[in-house]
């Protein structure tokens, strides 16, 4: 029989089709089943294909069935494979001739893969920690009560060349009989591995003890109640404040804010994790004369104020409204204290500095400095900087500056702060412990 006149030899031969990166096969069927019904039904484009010509099964399928309806029509003649005509794809229906998939085309090309699913693989496959959180294996977390000696040989004997304090980070370098070489800030040297975390055990601590921040970089950043820009606005924070972050979206962050907690667009923040770092000997005594000094000078500057406030017989100043308000006196934080409470009840105004028409949390600190002759920056993110350190809360004195997520507040004693909170609550007192502290600093 003429080759024109062939049905295609593929339907008539058990040819294996096979799927390259996909493992499957398909069977060309018997003579009365059409070509498609030996093909998987997943949309995957297959062909014929000769050294000349190729075309796909959906084309020749088309061809088949018109064939099909006109041999029916002729005088009675019998439709079996053998008399159809297969037209332009005649020449193709040999036995040499094989069907297969579109040439070297992987199925690995052509599907999109979700960023959550290859996360998922690489969780199975691995440990499931992100880039980050494996980087924390390699951290040396001091777990003591003040600080643990960095020395400069692995051993007792070796001169201390560092501290690193309680929860602070180190990089771990090598270990040596029990100890941890490490690099942390300017310092490099040992510490005794009994005092500190590092591996597997560092990762969940890091965590812990590292701050993830959200610097603000734009004038004013809108804090919302949900992630959406259609949310109430829940509060306002200045560029270069730091909040800390409770969780991270797509496209947002959770914040804290003295309002609350709520959600800030990432494209106006950057985003940080800050560890605390060791401290040299020379940092160490560097940073203690500049903290005394600056001391010095708040206290040189408070008692200037009130030589002059004496001088000129001042002893209180009256407001426009007819409350009276007594002039600061003294050079003590307790004499600070005394003198900003008598603010309390008096209203918040976001950017303010007024003391009695409206201030907000850090134009309230700064204010109250300010009339003893402190200059103090309006910023609480810069708030964390000024004077000297003091270690947790205990240790807190009255006219210290307590720091939190994009607050700030003056500590009056006792375990409570004075502070201009919210627009709605003004300047009042409250527990100091009613938020988790960044950081507390002294003045005088």
């Amino acid at each position: 029989m003429k080759r024109q006149h062939m049905r295609i030899a593929a339907c008539t031969m058990a040819a294996v089709l096979s799927f390259t990166g996909a493992g499957l096969d398909a069977h060309a069927a018997g003579d009365e089943e059409k070509v498609s019904s030996a093909l998987p039904s997943s949309g995957v484009e297959f062909f014929l294909q000769n050294e000349e010509k190729s075309a796909s099964f959906a084309s020749l399928q088309e061809e088949i069935d018109k064939q099909d309806a006109a041999n029916a029509a002729k005088s009675g003649a019998d439709a079996n494979p053998a008399n159809i005509q297969t037209g332009v794809y005649s020449d193709l229906a040999s036995a040499g001739d094989t069907v297969s998939p579109a040439p070297e085309k992987k199925i690995e090309d052509t599907i999109v893969v979700s960023e959550k699913y290859t996360e998922d693989l690489k969780e199975a496959a691995g440990s499931g920690l992100t880039e980050e959180e494996e980087s924390f294996k390699n951290l040396v977390i001091a777990q003591v009560n003040n600080y643990v000696n960095v020395r400069d040989i692995p051993s007792e004997d070796g001169e201390i060349v560092g501290k690193l304090y309680d929860k602070s980070v180190g990089t771990f370098i090598e270990e040596q009989d029990g100890w941890y070489k490490i690099s942390s800030g300017s310092v490099e040297g040992y510490v005794k591995g009994e005092f500190c975390v590092t591996g597997d055990d560092a990762v969940d601590y890091a965590k812990e003890v590292g701050t993830r921040i959200a610097t603000v970089t734009t004038t004013t950043l809108k804090v919302r109640e949900e992630p959406n820009l259609d949310a109430t606005v829940l509060g306002l924070v200045p560029i270069e404040d730091e909040l800390i972050v409770t969780e991270e979206l797509d496209g947002w962050v959770k914040v804290n804010i003295e309002e609350g907690d709520g959600y800030v667009s990432s494209d106006y923040v950057t985003l940080s994790t800050e560890f605390v770092k060791a401290e040299s000997i020379e940092e160490e005594k560097a940073r203690l004369a500049k903290e005394a000094a600056a001391q010095e000078a708040a206290r040189k500057a408070a008692r200037e104020a009130a030589g002059k406030n004496a001088q000129s017989g001042s002893s209180s100043a009256e407001t426009s409204g007819g409350k009276t308000y007594a002039s600061p006196t003294g050079s003590t934080g307790q004499d600070v204290v005394n003198f900003a409470l008598q603010f309390v009840g008096n209203p918040y105004v976001y950017g303010g500095t007024s003391l009695t028409n409206g201030a907000d949390c850090s134009g309230f600190v700064m204010s109250v400095y300010k009339n003893f002759g402190v200059s103090l920056p309006h910023s609480s993110a810069a708030d964390r900087s000024v004077g000297a350190t003091v270690n947790g809360i205990e240790n807190a004195q009255p006219g210290d500056i307590i720091c939190y997520s994009g607050h700030v507040a003056l500590y009056v004693g006792n375990g409570q702060i004075v502070h201009a909170s919210t627009s709605r609550t003004g300047i009042i007192v409250s527990n100091a412990t009613y938020r988790s502290i960044l950081s507390i600093r002294r003045i005088f």
